[in-house]
């Protein structure tokens, strides 16, 4: 089973910007993507994260970087958040943002005037479409609902709800502080405001939960829905007060071959109700996909701002570098202070090696289920194509005749069966992939000395 792989209008623009043609989508391609490069060098385009790191409470199953406020810090927090998105936007060269993402924490916290701040910085240096989608997080409470006119005044026009579940029972051992019935009224609401344009999460593998309970679940949820799922299965993170409750037996989960069983339901009821699946965790109709975190899965480039937030791009003077993995500081107080004092709050800078850009490529590519189209590798391994490179291995050839792995003339992918399998897939890809870039580094080593030698030779 795929445990792991389940988790994890008004912008004014300068016309020397105006370089980039748009898809009906609202995704830019620039002159400097990769799209069009061929080739992993810097591009002057970027998706961007903001981080909202508060909550009110902290659910029972979360782990993820979230803090309950000791008082308002609304004022300050939006103008870091400001001016890292500035700093950042400089130090990457981006002149042209493809999408916004709001996500938390609970980001349906912050006022809305904080969502239209840093839409308007990221406009005074970059290029923002009006169609560019901007999605913000919304945790279904009534407040959270009050507030959806206003985030879509300031500039969002993709609402994720985080339903989670429409047991209220399930609610409360989660952790989650609204009810089924202020989800459903979320939903409606938000699908009023952002029709064709609405996301809902969901979780399975809950306590208690069986495959029955699921698949009515399902069918109540699929009656109120808009054009995206989501579905997550539910973890056990050590530390997390669910994880200390299953294993002081206060609790149980599921088994694996139940969740299993679930994950598969799932798939084949939004199929019915045509959804088509383009990535493990997500579905999709009407080609309402999401466009930001498809910017992740094909490795583009993306500045995190906010506590915590995770960026991959190419910092401006660093020569030779594919690209950075940066991290900000998690804390939101140090965050702060950090940004007052130097204009951002990264904590940690690794520069991508070759081998470890492709693993990211590779890694994230085989979530979709179109996987890796051999022009889209060719933009990161010129010299060594994905027949190249798993074509040969016999553990690879094993995983290609079991019928899990596609390899063909139009990409390497799972198979709709195979992409359960995914966990186990990608150790078997990843130790040949860093086979072949070793032979390779091996070969061009070898064919330099040679040359090398040559040239020193008397005559």
């Amino acid at each position: 089973m795929i445990q792991h792989t389940l988790r994890a209008g008004r912008r004014a623009v300068s016309p020397s910007l105006r370089c980039f043609s748009e898809t009906s989508g609202g995704e830019i391609i620039g002159e400097d993507g990769f799209e069009r490069t061929g080739s992993p060098r810097p591009t002057k385009q970027a998706s961007l994260y903001v981080h909202w790191p508060y909550c009110l409470r902290r659910c029972s199953y979360c782990n993820f970087n979230k803090y309950i406020p000791r008082e308002n810090n609304d004022h300050i927090m939006t103008e870091c958040l400001q001016r890292e998105t500035e700093t950042l936007l400089q130090l990457s060269q981006v002149s042209c943002v493809t999408s916004v993402f709001f996500g938390g924490g609970t980001p349906s916290l912050a006022p809305h005037s904080t969502i239209d701040a840093v839409l308007n910085t990221v406009s005074r240096w970059a290029y923002l479409s009006d169609k560019a989608e901007v999605t913000l997080e919304v945790n279904p409470t009534l407040a959270g609902k009050s507030k959806l006119e206003d985030y879509c005044r300031a500039g969002v026009n993709r609402l994720s709800i985080g339903v989670q579940s429409l047991q209220d029972e399930d609610l409360k051992i989660l952790g989650r502080d609204h009810s089924s019935h202020q989800a459903l009224q979320t939903v409606e609401e938000a699908r009023r405001l952002c029709p064709g344009r609405v996301s809902v999460d969901v979780m399975f593998g809950r306590p208690k939960q069986s495959v029955a309970s699921w698949e009515n679940e399902l069918s109540e949820l699929l009656r109120v829905c808009d054009d995206h799922v989501s579905l997550y299965q539910l973890t056990l993170e050590r530390g997390t007060q669910l994880f200390k409750q299953v294993l002081g037996g206060e609790m149980t989960v599921p088994a694996e071959d139940v969740t299993a069983e679930m994950y598969q339901c799932a798939r084949r009821t939004l199929h019915q109700h045509g959804f088509l699946q383009y990535e493990v965790s997500n579905f999709a109709r009407h080609k309402a996909v999401s466009h930001h975190n498809t910017s992740y899965w094909k490795g583009r480039q993306y500045i995190g701002v906010g506590p915590g937030a995770h960026g991959r791009f190419v910092p401006l003077g660093e020569e030779g570098v594919l690209r950075e993995a940066r991290t900000q500081t998690l804390e939101p107080g140090a965050w702060i202070r950090e940004v007052q004092q130097r204009g951002h709050g990264t904590r940690r800078r690794i520069q991508l090696g070759h081998l470890e850009l492709l693993e990211e490529v590779l890694v994230m590519g085989m979530r979709m289920t179109d996987g890796i189209n051999h022009k889209h590798w060719e933009m990161f391994s010129p010299q060594l194509g994905l027949r190249e490179v798993f074509g040969t291995s016999r553990d690879v050839q094993e995983l290609l005749q079991s019928g899990q792995l596609i390899l063909d003339d139009r990409s390497l992918r799972c198979s709709w069966d195979g992409l359960v399998f995914l966990d186990s897939i990608l150790p078997t890809l990843l130790v040949e992939l860093e086979r072949q870039i070793s032979q390779r580094l091996q070969r061009d080593h070898h064919s330099d000395g040679q040359t090398k030698s040559r040239t020193c030779s008397p005559r």
